[in-house]
């Protein structure tokens, strides 16, 4: 019962002390409403309330400039990789852009090098930098040194894809149709064809159609640009090898397989399963792409040619291997052997680079399961 009118006692009292600062409150802002009044402009004590006001107003205006007033930018000293000479200082640099928009800015600054062609590095034999890369985690003063290094002309990856696949397709094709001059005529009269030149034709043709399509319908590429001097690389190496390939294969004195049906038949097959397999893994890696993060693996779907994610991190590749291996079975040339072989290994170092990239930033990625080939590689 005591605590209780002690309790009371408290409360009335916090009540009567707000009502008093309440009181005063009014009676403050009324000493200065009276102050404005033409008529009370000669109270003292109105015009003391009156310029504590303003005074204080003052202050607080100034103190909200000078809190807006406070961003700090950062200066980007672009010099060149080579030389190490001073091409140009980048000044107002929020610490918030990316090296994407240094880039645009020193496209401002340097009208002849376009973003896509400029490469910038923190050292001059260093990496390049990535276009996602936040300034602010570079930035260990207010001036940051970067190093420009010339990328060269810059093609899209879709347009590179789309030449080094649509070349290998018409190539073939003219050597199937045996245009004039790429053989003996009295060859081609005395010679017919073997039924396993129409499979390999078809074969190949729907290989290339199936990567054509893909570019376009289902591969979405992160990074839009590549050298132009990569994609002639990458269309030397297709174009020439298709030629060497259609030349033997569509030759009019070309030799079937040592086995016939039994060796053609089989290989035909694998091509078949091996070319689905591709299909349906590259669409699941692009599925994952968009919408998973980074911190999820890829796993098997329903489909079955999926659960070689069981064992492997690119069964894309594995397939691609198997269709080159199956054609060179289907055709037994040494042409395809050999680019079968080249091809395989530099999937195989793709795909070992990609399966250290998953260990190092995955958590918990499986450790039973290899680059490319399942229990070998």
């Amino acid at each position: 019962m005591l605590d209780n009118c002690l309790l009371l006692t408290i409360c009335s009292g916090a009540v009567k002390l707000s009502r008093k600062r309440m009181h005063a409150l009014h009676k403050g802002r009324a000493a200065v409403e009276e102050a404005m009044l033409p008529g009370k402009q000669s109270e003292p004590k109105s015009f003391l309330s009156l310029s504590q006001f303003l005074l204080t107003s003052g202050q607080v205006g100034q103190c909200a400039i000078q809190k807006h007033s406070k961003i700090s930018y950062v200066e980007v000293e672009i010099l060149d990789a080579h030389t190490k000479k001073q091409i140009c200082v980048l000044e107002k640099i929020l610490p918030s852009f990316t090296i994407a928009d240094v880039k645009h800015k020193f496209h401002k600054a340097c009208p002849q090098w376009y973003p896509s062609r400029v490469g910038l590095q923190l050292e001059c034999s260093g990496p390049l930098l990535k276009e996602s890369k936040v300034i602010k985690t570079l930035a260990v003063s207010s001036i940051i040194t970067l190093y420009f290094r010339d990328l060269g002309t810059q093609i899209s990856w879709t347009t590179v894809f789309l030449t080094e696949y649509t070349g290998p397709l018409l190539i073939y094709l003219l050597f199937y149709f045996r245009l004039p001059n790429l053989y003996d005529m009295e060859d081609i009269n005395h010679c017919s064809r073997h039924p396993v030149v129409h499979l390999a034709c078809a074969c190949h043709s729907l290989h290339y159609i199936k990567q054509i399509l893909e570019t376009l319908f289902v591969h979405s590429f992160s990074n839009g640009n590549t050298a132009l001097k990569k994609m002639l690389q990458g269309c030397a190496f297709y174009w020439g090898f298709t030629t060497w390939m259609a030349y033997y294969i569509n030759h009019p004195l070309y030799t079937p397989p040592s086995f016939g049906n039994r060796q053609i038949v089989p290989a035909m097959f694998c091509f078949l399963v091996c070319g689905a397999g591709n299909y349906f893994t590259n669409c699941v890696l692009v599925q994952v792409h968009k919408t998973s993060t980074k911190t999820h693996f890829v796993r098997p779907t329903y489909n079955p040619f999926t659960w070689l994610f069981k064992l492997v991190s690119c069964p894309n590749y594995t397939y691609e291997m198997g269709v080159w291996i199956s054609f060179t079975v289907m055709t037994q040339t040494l042409p395809v052997a050999v680019f079968a072989l080249m091809v395989s290994l530099q999937l195989i170092i793709w795909a070992q680079r990609k399966h250290c990239k998953y260990q190092k930033d995955l958590k918990n990625y499986p450790s039973y399961r290899t680059a490319m080939i399942p229990f070998i590689l």
